[in-house]
């Protein structure tokens, strides 16, 4: 699997990779987190421009994996304060959003976790209560539940990092 930078060209392809995955949430019994829109068009758009957002190529071509990657930038604001637990440590961090696959291979969080690790050694990520399969997925690949963290709207979230040994 190859990892590349999203283009616009990309796009339409990737919401259909949020679509595939809203819809394996909803299988797996979580309802209300991506909703109302939510990954938007435009959110897609704002991070291509800030070259952020990424997509997993299969060996055929096919696009079938996604996810936004910050490092080296400021720090996630919603990430300042977190309650009922502590971050790992307060060193810089890259963070993962919007993560999603097409179902059609499997691999691409591990993928997405080599890929990132080559440039932190430490990734944050958060995920909804309701997101179970998230959160076994991270246990699985080394990941430590931190805490709570509240979205800028007030939504919580569940945090989450890693550090990487090099």
């Amino acid at each position: 699997m190859e990892i590349r930078h999203t283009s616009t060209e990309d796009i339409d392809r990737v919401m259909a990779v949020f679509e595939q995955a809203k819809r394996f949430m909803r299988l797996n019994g979580n309802f209300r987190q991506w909703t109302g829109g939510y990954p938007s068009r435009e959110i897609l758009e704002a991070d291509i421009s800030q070259e952020s957002s990424f997509v997993c190529i299969d060996d055929d071509g096919a696009i079938v994996g996604t996810f936004c990657f910050r490092y080296g930038v400021e720090p996630e604001p919603t990430y300042r304060t977190i309650y009922n637990g502590a971050w790992l440590n307060d060193k810089p961090y890259g963070v993962i959003h919007r993560i999603a696959s097409s179902g059609k291979v499997g691999g691409v969080f591990a993928t997405c976790l080599a890929f990132c690790g080559e440039f932190v050694d430490n990734i944050r990520i958060d995920t909804h209560r309701d997101n179970r399969v998230m959160q076994e997925l991270l246990g699985r690949h080394g990941f430590s539940r931190c805490g709570i963290i509240y979205l800028v709207n007030g939504d919580e979230r569940i945090a989450f990092q890693k550090e990487i040994s090099r």
